[in-house]
């Protein structure tokens, strides 16, 4: 454990934008009450007098973002991947869910995600707990005890599903609220969000509920957008009066108009719906891993960053087998390179660097500061080991970052910061 003033020393490695990695060899990270004051060749005068942590020749970056993984779905992780999206739901998903009314069963498994994450390269996530208040709540308490800085929600749904994991519309919608309120200020790092789980799953009339407490609450959104393909088409029927499938949330105002959003996935997004992000500032959260497990498809990645659209990185588990967000960067630009060249070659593959924008100040941006080494923001960052891929060469910091990301993971992490202090 490190005080919340602190100096910290090696070779710093961040994001100014998709195409920019910044370099920073032998510099001095300042950490002022917990918050980041810069990066210096040398020490300030005026901070000469405190504790700084020499980790010499190390790699340090910054804390990674998840923006789209499901916390009840962490136990059957690596589970039906033989399946597509809608029959996955239903066999797998939707009955292990269900569980989760029981509290006593929710505790044990909610147990094992937090610590999961406590010991990953994850800073900061957004997460969907279920349909149960008191289940959703104690996740909360999880994630914070953990460490994590999280956007958690209770997920809503009235219609599409088996009934006992079915919520009536109007107790819905008071169930939200009552949590809303039991959560709003109840913590320091975790904080709820409203999460349809996806058009299908969800009436008009409870859009329309979960848009007026968008509207009174304030709160940000996440939910699922154009995944599968007949997923979309469902949508279509389900909703003839809508555009595009973003269009379903819009309407209700829970689709970036209202508020923050972040919609997982855009594998199948068409232009009027890409521009209506666009429009909205409406977040995109690419899992490429799990729409290669469920056969979804490959989502147009580098359209999105050519248009702007805010994007950052979702290991989606357990659609995603792994909740490594550093595998997740390798395999984007693994699957980017199969829709160059098997469906698209006007789209040109992302790079290793472009993925770690993702991955760190790309999804990071959803809650602010993040991601990055921005003076003001939270001490946030992971000190690399890389003792177990020896090199025969000289290489570059950027080419020694490149080959972590595609050799190492979690178990070659030698310190994890977060909120100001050392978690590990």
């Amino acid at each position: 454990m490190v005080d919340k003033d602190f100096i910290v020393k090696g070779h710093f490695c961040f994001s100014e934008g998709p195409r920019k990695l910044v370099v920073k060899e032998n510099h001095y990270l300042v950490c002022e009450e917990g918050r980041i004051k810069g990066i210096f060749p040398q020490i300030p005068d005026q901070n000469k007098g405190m504790a700084c942590l020499d980790y010499g020749d190390r790699l340090i970056i910054p804390g990674l973002t998840d923006l789209h993984l499901h916390g009840p779905q962490y136990v059957f992780r690596g589970i039906g991947m033989d399946q597509e999206l809608l029959d996955w739901l239903n066999t797998w998903t939707f009955p292990e869910e269900a569980k989760y009314r029981e509290i006593e069963y929710a505790k044990r498994a909610y147990r094992l995600f937090a610590q999961d994450l406590r010991q990953s390269a994850t800073c900061r996530a957004v997460v969907f707990g279920t349909i149960h208040r008191e289940a959703t709540e104690y996740l909360m308490e999880e994630l914070e005890a953990a460490g994590i800085t999280a956007y958690v929600g209770k997920v809503n749904m009235d219609r599409n599903c088996p009934e006992n994991y079915r919520e009536e519309t109007k107790a819905s919608i008071e169930d939200t609220e009552m949590w809303i309120q039991n959560t709003a200020e109840k913590f320091t790092r975790v904080k709820p969000i409203l999460t349809p789980r996806f058009i299908p799953a969800c009436s008009d009339g409870l859009m329309e509920g979960l848009g007026r407490l968008q509207e009174k609450y304030h709160l940000p959104v996440q939910s699922h957008l154009s995944e599968n393909k007949s997923e979309v088409q469902w949508v279509k029927e389900l909703c003839p009066w809508a555009e595009c499938y973003g269009a379903a949330y819009d309407r209700f105002g829970l689709f970036g108009s209202g508020g923050p959003a972040v919609m997982a996935h855009c594998v199948y997004s068409e232009e009027n719906e890409l521009a209506l992000m666009k429009k909205n500032g409406t977040y995109i959260a690419h899992c490429p891993q799990s729409n290669t497990n469920l056969a979804s498809g490959i989502a147009p990645v580098r359209r999105f960053l050519e248009m702007g659209i805010p994007t950052g990185l979702g290991t989606d588990v357990a659609g995603g087998h792994s909740s490594s967000v550093f595998r997740t960067m390798v395999e984007a630009v693994q699957v980017s390179k199969l829709r160059w060249r098997l469906a698209e070659d006007t789209l040109k593959p992302l790079t290793i660097e472009e993925a770690f924008y993702l991955g760190t100040a790309g999804g990071g941006s959803f809650f602010g500061k993040a991601g990055s080494f921005q003076e003001g923001s939270e001490a946030e960052f992971l000190v690399l080991d890389e003792s177990r891929i020896p090199y025969m060469k000289e290489l570059s910091v950027a080419r020694r970052l490149e080959r972590y990301l595609y050799l190492c993971g979690e178990k070659d992490l030698l310190h994890k910061f977060s909120g100001g202090r050392m978690i590990f």
